[in-house]
């Protein structure tokens, strides 16, 4: 029975490890598809979208009214993710007026097609907590090197154990 519970907590602390480092990885690149990840630092768009979220994007070639769009501010360095109120169309070129739908007005200034990282098009409430945690000491400590540890105790044992079965075998 302590066999079976040990077996489980490894299993358990596998998937924890695997998780944390995949949605950690997924925050810095672009998967096939387009598809990225980003993590919601503000509460300007709730309830729709909780901050702390990890929000799963990609660029269409399209955006409507209605639509939650991430796109770049100014300084190339931040993102935002707001709603699409209006879309404007000048020289056969869009631009869009966002608003956060907790915010009273639109945002200042429209933001060209050029800024737009992509549309949401799915979100995981409060991820971006854990994967901010994660970032830091104690977080990688306590998420990846201590389960990363107990795994690794776990596996040579379980060599120790083999050795030791293969020994006796070749003794009898």
């Amino acid at each position: 029975m302590k066999s079976i519970i040990v077996k489980v907590i490894i299993i358990i602390l596998y998937i924890i490890v695997i998780v944390c480092v995949f949605f950690l990885i997924s925050t810095k690149f672009t998967f096939p598809g387009g598809f990225k990840t980003l993590i919601v630092r503000s509460g300007s768009m709730e309830p729709a979208i909780k901050l702390g979220s990890l929000v799963l994007i990609k660029q269409e070639q399209q955006y409507r009214v209605g639509d939650v769009i991430t796109y770049v501010i100014s300084n190339g360095k931040e993102s935002v993710t707001h709603r699409i109120t209006e879309v404007k169309s000048e020289n056969g070129k869009n631009s869009y007026i966002t608003k956060g739908d907790a915010n009273k007005g639109t945002d200042s200034g429209q933001v060209s097609e050029s800024e737009i990282i992509g549309k949401v098009n799915y979100h995981l409430k409060y991820i971006g907590y854990l994967l901010e945690f994660i970032k830091t000491l104690p977080g990688l400590i306590i998420l990846i090197i201590i389960p990363a540890i107990i795994i690794i105790i776990g596996e040579i044992n379980n060599i120790r154990k083999e050795i030791r079965r293969k020994r006796e075998a070749k003794v009898a």
